[in-house]
């Protein structure tokens, strides 16, 4: 494990008590464990949130450099109409 720093963070008292309950059930061993495990995750969430935002602007990259005609608005709406109408046709939803 790398080499710890000690920091001090400031916590509302929700999450004090929620930190303070998941040791006390035993589900961690001490305070700096469920906060470790919580910046764990918070990382993680991050680094997927900036791998979507990275694949989004290379599809609308690529979206703006296709020089295809593509489908008019109109005719993309009335497919999805027909589409979710269908759908609701299916499962007996009424229009």
């Amino acid at each position: 494990m790398a080499l710890a720093e000690k920091i001090s963070i400031a916590l509302p008292s929700e999450m004090v008590h929620v930190v303070r309950g998941a040791v006390a059930t035993g589900e961690y061993a001490s305070s700096s464990e469920v906060i470790r495990d919580a910046l764990r995750d918070w990382t993680y969430k991050r680094s997927l949130r900036q791998q979507g935002v990275t694949e989004l602007r290379r599809v609308w990259q690529e979206a703006l450099n296709d020089k295809t005609s593509g489908i008019a608005p109109d005719e993309v709406l009335d497919r999805l109409e027909r589409k979710y109408q269908a759908i609701a046709d299916a499962t007996g939803a009424v229009k």
